[in-house]
């Protein structure tokens, strides 16, 4: 399955090639004449969306006028964007609400994700409300304008990616759901996994999520056609309300405002607690994000735990043989539903075996003693999935996939002691200057490659380039014009992506990070989760010579903690025996979740010595949420 064409783009002065990233024919695929999708992903239409969402500030945090250009009289793609591309970016900018069947409704095409609402014998339960308040309260105000204005009932998160709660105050008051008036339903295990992702390694994440999802890449056929899931990510308020209802096994039912759900657990497919469910009565199914039109991500280059292959294939096929029969609709957390039973169930097969093919043959590949970036080049795709529209790579790709696959068996190491202890790439790179006579002759033997149209083998030489000499203008322009032909060439969003952000930073410097996740998700987090955030902030070397022992006695829950450094690692864990700490504090969750902003003791009850939290945030290391990543 081709991604991109090697050579980038016809504006580049290089004709589209027919050879693919990863060395494989660049089949034609799909016929761009079958306009099903664009009928799918019309019908249904209410109204249609806001093209304009502000914050109480003014500020613009959903702007869908952006994407005009790939709508009206767009049919053909540009020289600048691949054709399979252009067309995903098309369908997902087709935006409003609409109606998925009586009862059932979405709002499409107003942030990455969509948000599903159910209409119940009250009033309405939301489905993943989007990433941000604003937009998502933009989104409940369409419906509400449409369909009356009906109370949320219950708030129903899929999975525990950010564009599936981040929304989560634009459609609920969180009082409502402490007083028990508003479940907010959940799979088990969804606060463990939101906070290992957006908190604990939220900082680098973002940063990378930086060039995956393109923030401050300007839209148009030249920068930012969408990210393959989703047109865009809006930019407003994130937050989090911990969910009150636990979905533990599959077949568990649960009747929110009248609406009978069936659910089915799938944990470690698209995210590592997620879950489809079915609605009986409406003959309709929800596959989360187990089951969009794109071949999906099992290591997402923002950075994740790597996804299970083998159990999301055999969970879609769980899908079809519980629900299948059942079923007049399927309708996802992105893209657009699909009717009929015989049509549901061919998405769904060729979604379950794109998955099955990659991990079996890579295996098989694996233990005939190919490495993951051999099988990438080699693996042929079976011609029935080459020819399927929603397995194709716009949001994951074959490549990454497949290596993601031979990682999760047999880790970054592939087994040639060559590769056990390499150089990091600033110290690669200067050896590389040297090897080739310096900087400039390096430079030089890039360009060759580049006017060659061996872009993959331009880059490299032109990274080593950039990492034995930050400073130099050629190096970094001959870089950037590279990624800038690749990106125009790439089918996969996420790669085109990565590709022209890494060209724009090469020459504007890096831009503030769009959002803190710990920051939005902090209230959310439980005692432990808080601890847990401060121990990954020591700074181990300055904190090797320093030992304390904190004990917190928190007044809301009657938990007891115990925090101690030792060796430069603050070990925490609750219900500790005996005294001996250097300092007991008494506190509310909301006075520790203070106390670890400020060090600021005011109004805590305190017994020993005060001066141990002083110690403590001495050695505590702050984030950069803005570090280099195509530079040293």
């Amino acid at each position: 399955m081709a991604h991109g064409t090697e050579a980038g783009s016809r504006t580049a002065g290089v004709p589209r090639q027919t050879r693919a990233e990863g060395g494989r024919a660049d089949t034609a695929g799909p016929s761009l004449d079958d306009t099903t999708d664009f009928e799918n992903a019309r019908r249904g239409l209410i109204a249609p969306a806001p093209q304009h969402v502000t914050d109480a500030d003014g500020k613009t945090v959903w702007d869908l006028r952006a994407f005009s250009f790939l709508l009206d009289g767009a049919e053909t793609a540009p020289p600048t964007v691949h054709p399979h591309l252009w067309r995903q970016g098309r369908l997902t900018a087709i935006s409003g609400l609409f109606e998925v069947v009586e009862g059932v409704y979405q709002i499409r095409g107003m942030d990455l994700s969509n948000m599903t609402l159910i209409e119940g014998d009250t009033g309405v339960v939301v489905v993943d409300p989007l990433v941000t308040e604003e937009v998502a309260a933009a989104g409940l105000a369409l419906y509400r304008e449409h369909r009356g204005d009906r109370p949320v009932t219950a708030v129903i998160y899929t999975h525990p990616h950010m564009d599936h709660f981040g929304g989560v105050f634009g459609v609920v008051d969180e009082a409502d759901v402490t007083s028990g008036k508003v479940p907010i339903v959940a799979p088990e295990h969804f606060m463990e996994h939101a906070v290992s992702e957006n908190v604990y390694a939220g900082t680098a994440m973002m940063r990378r999520g930086m060039f995956f999802a393109a923030f401050d890449l300007d839209p148009g056929p030249e920068g930012r056609v969408g990210v393959g899931l989703g047109i865009a990510t809006s930019e407003g308020g994130l937050g989090l309300i911990p969910p009150t209802m636990e979905i533990t096994r599959t077949g568990q039912e649960e009747t929110l405002d009248g609406v009978r759900f069936v659910f089915q657990m799938t944990p470690g497919t698209e995210a590592p607690a997620e879950m489809n469910f079915h609605l009986p009565e409406r003959r309709a199914l929800c596959t989360a994000e187990n089951a969009c039109h794109t071949l999906h991500n099992l290591l997402t280059l923002r950075g994740a735990q790597v996804r299970d292959a083998r159990m999301w294939s055999r969970y879609l096929n769980e899908t079809i043989e519980l629900f299948c029969d059942d079923s007049d609709v399927v309708f996802a957390s992105h893209h657009w539903p699909i009717w009929g039973t015989e049509d549901i169930r061919g998405f769904l097969a060729e979604q379950r075996d794109i998955y099955a093919y990659l991990h079996d043959q890579t295996l098989r590949m694996m233990n005939k003693g190919s490495t993951g970036i051999e099988i990438a080049e080699e693996l042929p795709v079976p011609p029935g999935l080459e020819q399927a529209w929603s397995t194709r790579g716009y949001y994951g790709s074959i490549s990454h996939n497949i290596k993601a696959v031979y990682q999760r068996y047999m880790g970054w190491f592939d087994g040639n002691p060559a590769h056990l202890w390499q150089h990091p790439p600033k110290a690669q790179g200067e050896r590389y200057a040297k090897a080739m006579g310096g900087v400039d002759a390096l430079v030089d033997r890039a360009r060759s490659f580049a006017d060659e149209g061996d872009l993959r083998f331009a880059a490299e030489l032109a990274s080593h380039a950039v990492f034995a000499d930050p400073d130099h203008a050629d190096a970094k322009e001959l870089l950037a014009q590279v990624l800038t032909r690749l990106g125009h060439g790439a089918e996969c969003a996420t790669w085109r992506n990565f590709f022209l952000v890494g060209a724009k930073e090469l020459r504007d410097g890096v831009p503030p990070t769009a959002v803190a996740l710990a920051e939005s998700m902090a209230s959310a987090l439980s005692v432990t989760q808080m601890l847990d955030s401060v121990a990954i902030r020591v700074d181990g070397p300055r904190a090797w010579k320093e030992a304390l022992t904190l004990d917190l006695h928190m007044t809301d829950s009657g938990e007891h903690h115990r925090a101690l450094l030792s060796n430069g690692a603050l070990i925490h864990y609750s219900d500790p025996k005996g005294g001996g700490a250097d300092l007991t504090l008494t506190l509310s969750k909301k006075q520790l979740l203070g106390l670890l902003t400020t060090g600021d003791l005011d109004g805590v009850e305190h017994e020993g010595d005060t001066g141990v939290i002083r110690r403590l945030t001495a050695v505590l290391d702050e984030a950069e949420p803005d570090f280099a990543i195509v530079t040293p």
